[in-house]
């Protein structure tokens, strides 16, 4: 969509039909027939032909005469300096009218629209009064051009997409105010409806706006002023581009676009090649920035790294000593409950025969069954279950038998003997030769061996808490029962 942005600007009526717009070029200080002192004539040399050596000395002239040479001089340089800077249009007072009004209206813009502010206006405006001397456009012409370019986005207070015929219609309205002729009226709002995107501008004034609203494509600024318009979409149109996707958008757009008009081209033409091009590098270095990046992040399944090396290995020791702790804890809950069940059985025997010392406590107190009942059935609990956890657990595949040709599974395990045992030695072979050729397997190996001896280790501990939890529960019941028991007896 085509926007624009400059500064009211436009020739005065009355000095327009006075003469041609032409170049604005500053006259000399003084006319060169015109008999002067020789300080004067000075002044009047063109710049650069007045040098010290050149001048009385400080001895033969007064100082008064010597300030005054100098500041002649810097004053024609400075006409010289401002000669060589392209003529710009003035603005009528219609059009100061205009950028008073639209300038006004903008306050009230909303805070989203970060690109088609009042600055992309300004910018648009201040365009056009550079374009209307370089095509020599009459007062007239200047005068329309620079009111449609300050009305050209006013639409983005009430709409975004099609706005510019919304900005048309309040154009329209303000200049009605103003009493200007229906056909100036017609012709400024046919002006600002060639900037939208699906129309062609075809006379040199809609040409030149539009070049104005495109231009800046061509400034040095392009790619903030791109990022701007991003954010703006993001706002209001919720359309999100990355930094590459966006980049890549801008240069397909450049290279289509096309400046329209004659002075549009002699301004703008170079300057959009060179961003072009700034924007090529800008994506190939961004694209090898990129590149990089991901061969980092890669390259160390291609080439294996200290630092996999030390993973792998401190993910196996981990693994190794928490499998080992684990088989400490089960075997001091079987030690345990084992004692357990062999003190209560020999009571439990000595009060059957009647042989043991502690026979007659149980015949005086049959309560007591109850918390030797309760350990029992703790201790028994507890043994199997740390049983269980301590008991050897080896992952395997069944299928491994009936399709042994499938060596290199990703769930197949080449490095556990538990799995490739299942293997004919043929295929066992094959497979790890295989294994070693391809880098990207032998991790997926090694990862999988990690993943079972995990599930291993997820039993275990899950069984050892069990065990470890029945013991607790049981003797805090047992120590309960015994209690109540001996209260029962007193």
């Amino acid at each position: 969509m085509e926007e624009i942005t400059p500064e009211s600007a436009e020739t005065d009526a009355a000095a327009a039909a006075s003469a041609p717009v032409q170049p604005t070029t500053t006259p000399a200080p003084a006319a060169p027939e015109r008999p002067a002192p020789p300080t004067a004539e000075i002044a009047a040399a063109p710049v650069l032909s007045v040098h010290p050596g050149h001048q009385p000395s400080a001895a033969d002239s007064p100082p008064a005469a010597e300030a005054e040479a100098e500041n002649k001089d810097k004053q024609e340089k400075k006409d010289l300096a401002e000669d060589d800077k392209p003529a710009k249009a003035k603005a009528s007072n219609l059009v100061k009218a205009a950028q008073a009004y639209v300038t006004e209206q903008f306050t009230g813009i909303s805070p989203k629209l970060t690109y088609h502010a009042l600055a992309h206006t300004e910018a648009v405006v201040k365009e056009c009064r550079a374009l209307a001397p370089a095509a020599n456009l009459s007062a007239d012409d200047t005068e329309a051009l620079l009111i449609a370019a300050w009305f050209h986005d006013t639409g983005y207070l009430d709409v975004y997409d099609g706005h510019e015929f919304r900005s048309a219609e309040h154009a329209a309205d303000w200049l009605k105010q103003q009493n200007v002729p229906a056909a100036r009226m017609q012709l400024i709002e046919t002006l600002i409806k060639a900037t939208h995107r699906d129309s062609k501008p075809e006379t040199e004034l809609e040409k030149l706006l539009v070049d104005a609203d495109m231009s800046n494509l061509a400034r040095d600024d392009y790619r903030s002023r791109a990022e701007l318009l991003r954010t703006e979409w993001e706002l209001v149109l919720d359309k999100t581009y990355d930094t590459q996707e966006w980049a890549e958008l801008q240069l397909n757009f450049m290279l289509a676009h096309k400046y329209l008009s004659e002075a549009g081209k002699e301004r703008y033409k170079k300057a959009l090649k060179k961003n072009i091009e700034d924007q090529r590098d800008y994506l190939k270095k961004k694209e090898k920035k990129d590149k990089k990046k991901t061969k980092e992040k890669s390259d160390t399944f291609a080439e294996p790294k200290r630092g996999i090396e030390t993973m792998f290995r401190t993910m196996y020791s981990n693994h190794m000593k928490l499998s080992d702790m684990a088989d400490k804890k089960a075997s001091m809950m079987i030690q345990l409950n084992a004692v357990l069940i062999s003190v209560i059985i020999t009571y439990l025997g000595a009060k059957m025969g009647k042989a043991g010392a502690l026979s007659p406590l149980m015949g005086n107190n049959p309560v007591l069954a109850i918390p030797v009942s309760i350990l029992l059935v703790t201790a028994l609990g507890s043994v199997t279950t740390a049983i269980l956890s301590a008991q050897p657990d080896v992952t395997s595949f069944a299928w491994l038998k009936k399709s042994p040709e499938i060596a290199t599974n990703r769930r197949v395990n080449l490095l556990f003997f538990g799995q490739f045992t299942k293997l004919k030695l043929d295929n066992f072979q094959s497979g790890m030769r295989e294994l070693m050729r391809q880098k990207d397997l032998l991790y997926t190996n090694m990862v999988t061996d990690i993943y079972y001896l995990g599930e291993v280790l997820t039993r275990k501990y899950r069984l050892l808490r069990t065990s470890y939890t029945i013991f607790l529960v049981g003797i805090i019941l047992t120590a309960l029962s015994f209690g109540i028991a001996l209260l029962y007896k007193s």
